[in-house]
């Protein structure tokens, strides 16, 4: 159960990051990202927290390793998944969004 929690945090994380990066790359002229203007520091903002939402490998070896911490692992799970879910909305008619970054994390959790 955990490696399929664990592979759809990379698979949400990886569709966010594919529409984040370009965002970056001065090749494609642009020079956000990297500035102190509002838009560059938004992007950085907005990329620590895809970072921060995405790293649950730790939270997901606690849950298997301290089930008296499983209520408060699956909260924070849940927060995290809620918080990349609301992210990768933004491109829901994006042709690689996938309709599993739709699904609530209850039901993506199996909590």
């Amino acid at each position: 159960m955990d490696k399929d929690i664990q592979q759809r945090f990379e698979r949400i994380t990886a569709f966010v990051e594919a529409r984040l990066t370009p965002l970056f790359d001065p090749a494609n002229g642009s020079d956000h990202g990297f500035g102190m203007d509002d838009t560059s520091r938004s992007l950085r903002a907005l990329r620590y927290t895809v970072q921060a939402a995405s790293a649950v490998n730790g939270l997901l070896e606690k849950r298997e390793s301290a089930p008296e911490l499983r209520q408060v692992v699956d909260q924070a799970l849940e927060h995290n998944w809620d918080v990349l879910r609301s992210i990768a909305r933004m491109w829901e008619d994006h042709p690689d969004f996938l309709k599993e970054f739709k699904g609530h994390s209850w039901d993506v959790l199996g909590i």
